[in-house]
């Protein structure tokens, strides 16, 4: 394949894939595992199956006004592994991490430790094979984690969220590898999220919102939605209590096995939504039950209720996961509303 002239980034000589390896490591660019390196041809690549040449800017992060190039990202696309055809999604989500309302800056900056979580909707899923059942928040797909994994790469390399410098992590958490799923469009009856969030049908779109660890929960004792709910929703209170208080955006992954029991009693993503509402509350006299009782007093008294949502649209269910166990995750935002969902289309080239 030959290479466009118009590619300005260094280049390296290298005897071979194990020293340039060796040498992305010593300079600080990779997440501490190995990466692919970027030759012109295979970053080249990328850029034409995202259709852009390499000075296009796909994002400017805000606060630093420091632009994101095609061609630096198609080369972090490349380390992380990834495919030429993942590249169109890539763009998407960093597209939509550099909206103002995502805050990039003050989320990836944060002693919390977030990451952003990527939900991929419509055609582009099944395209590039991407996984949205067995295992779906961990490892085992290839499309899936390089994804996530550009996005770290990213923001090392270009924005310098590098941990003890601009990154100010006290802890992190496993998501700031990669943390991409695909919705299980074609096993529920639900409408996929990109469209609750006013993508057309038959398009393909992203997600992305900084987010804390995800927190798994179980109940297999029940067929009633209600009580299913219930659980869910007590783990959002006991992350308001452990975590933060703070009303915001929080993902609910559903898996088949409890998905089917709401199917089955006619619930919909909307009753879900409206339901966790309105048992996603916690009170502040709450507080002194998990070692915080010197916050108990202070203004607004200790009746005084706290929403984990500000409206039952802040709730974003997502269809995915395996088809046996009454598992699902409750996935906190970062700092309540600090930082916001956002939904970006997938441009075809």
């Amino acid at each position: 394949m030959t290479y466009p002239a118009q590619l300005h980034a260094a280049t390296y000589d290298m005897a071979d894939e194990f020293e340039a390896n060796e040498f992305y490591q010593d300079q600080g660019w990779t997440d501490g595992l190995p990466i692919v390196p970027p030759t012109a041809e295979r970053v080249a690549a990328c850029l034409q199956a995202a259709g852009l040449n390499a000075d296009a800017v796909v994002g400017v992060e805000r606060v630093r006004q420091r632009p994101l190039t095609a061609e630096k990202v198609a080369i972090n696309a490349v380390m992380a592994g990834c495919r030429p055809d993942y590249m169109p999604v890539v763009v998407a989500v960093l597209r939509a991490m550099c909206q103002e309302p995502f805050n990039m800056h003050g989320s990836t900056a944060s002693t919390g430790g977030s990451a952003p979580f990527i939900v991929v909707n419509g055609p582009v899923r099944n395209a590039i094979d991407m996984n949205a059942t067995h295992n779906v928040l961990a490892n085992g797909n290839r499309a899936n984690a390089t994804i996530g994994r550009t996005v770290r790469l990213v923001l090392i390399n270009l924005l310098g969220c590098v941990p003890g410098q601009l990154d100010r992590s006290t802890l992190g958490h496993p998501g700031k590898f990669a943390f991409c799923i695909a919705e299980d469009e074609e096993d529920s009856p639900w409408l996929p999220l990109s469209q609750e969030r006013g993508v057309p049908a038959g398009a393909s779109a992203v997600t992305v919102m900084s987010v804390a660890p995800p927190r798994q929960i179980m109940n297999e004792w029940t067929h009633d939605p209600q009580e299913i709910l219930d659980t869910f929703a007590a783990e959002m209170r006991h992350n308001m209590l452990t975590y933060s208080v703070w009303s915001g955006s929080y993902f609910l992954v559903i898996p088949k096995q409890l998905r089917e029991l709401l199917v089955a009693a006619g619930w919909q993503k909307r009753d879900v939504r409206e339901y966790v509402f309105r048992a996603a509350r916690v009170l502040r006299r709450q507080w002194a039950t998990v070692g915080k009782a010197n916050i108990v007093n202070r203004s607004g008294g200790p009746d005084q209720e706290f929403t984990a949502l500000r409206t039952a649209d802040d709730l974003l269910v997502v269809a995915a996961g395996g088809p046996a166990g009454g598992f699902g995750s409750v996935i906190p935002p970062w700092l309540g509303s600090k930082a916001q969902a956002i939904t970006q289309t997938i441009d075809s080239p």
